[in-house]
């Protein structure tokens, strides 16, 4: 009776050691399925954000509702990604063709384009230009990032600025330019004025 009872429990242990055996397997088998659907879904994230269109050698021009261009973006390359609704720009031009303003140019190594604000964000050795006029006196500034918000025609920076006005330069950090009223906005910084003529 007794080598009965030791070979039933002698079968329990193994069929529990059997069972747990299988349950960890299960869960092992759940496991790894998690993280590699995890990896796929990141992956497939990230290549759902791949440009959908690229464009050599670009212009575009964004125009009044009065059918008059209003800036100019160009380019050596840009690349429209669908997910975010933002292009990478290679080279970007950005020129400001308002009607009754005075014309302003920007350049720069990169840039990203957001469609959505109608906002242009410049990067590395970005420079603006804009002409004297018989109201203003000619402007130049280099940075090295730039948002430049097109519908209002305001440039800002809060990096490091050296700018040329007329005569006179400026060292500053940050910066506001208003195109439309011609006010600029500098942070602190050193201004050099010429000597008078005498």
């Amino acid at each position: 009776m007794a080598t009965l009872q030791n070979r039933r429990t002698s079968h329990r242990w193994k069929l529990l050691a059997l069972m747990l055996t299988a349950v960890f397997f299960a869960f092992g088998s759940f496991w790894l399925l998690q993280a590699m659907q995890g990896d796929d879904a990141g992956a497939l994230g990230d290549a759902g954000n791949e440009p959908d269109y690229i464009v050599e050698n670009f212009s575009f021009v964004r125009m009044t509702p009065t059918g008059q261009p209003r800036y100019v973006v160009s380019g050596e390359r840009l690349a429209h990604h669908p997910v975010t609704d933002v292009s990478e720009v290679s080279k970007p031009v950005v020129e400001s063709m308002a009607p009754g303003r005075p014309r302003m140019t920007m350049n720069a190594e990169r840039a990203q384009i957001h469609h959505k604000e109608n906002r242009v964000e410049l990067a590395d050795n970005v420079d603006i230009v804009r002409p004297a006029t018989p109201t203003s006196q000619a402007m130049r500034a280099r940075t090295d990032a730039l948002t430049v918000l097109t519908d209002e025609e305001i440039v800002k920076t809060d990096r490091p600025v050296q700018m040329t006005l007329g005569a006179s330069s400026v060292n500053g950090i940050g910066l506001v330019a208003e195109n439309p009223t011609q006010k600029l906005h500098m942070g602190r910084g050193q201004i050099i004025y010429p000597p008078r003529p005498r």
